[in-house]
């Protein structure tokens, strides 16, 4: 596309949603799965720090973030089982 037509696409759609307001609630919606999951690698980055005394260690990837994020602290200790008895 033309940089010039975004660029008014963008200068038309700013004020538009200025006036009209931004729906709220599929920003707050992932808002607060961000956060989530932000906590959930947090959970997870102690479980490592804590777990390595044992020989635990769950990798922080996007999956076991997901998992953590959505299923909270049973999240965490299903993948450290997974981790002690399946791998």
């Amino acid at each position: 596309m033309d940089p010039i037509l975004i660029i008014l696409i963008l200068a038309l759609a700013i004020p538009f949603l200025l006036v009209v307001g931004m729906p709220a609630h599929p920003v707050r919606w992932l808002g607060q799965a961000a956060s989530r999951v932000v906590i959930g690698v947090l959970l997870l980055f102690f479980l490592n720090v804590l777990g390595a005394g044992f020989g635990l260690h769950v990798p922080i990837n996007v999956f076991t973030a997901v998992v953590s994020g959505i299923l909270g602290l049973p999240g965490i200790l299903s993948l450290s089982a997974l981790h002690l008895w399946v791998i």
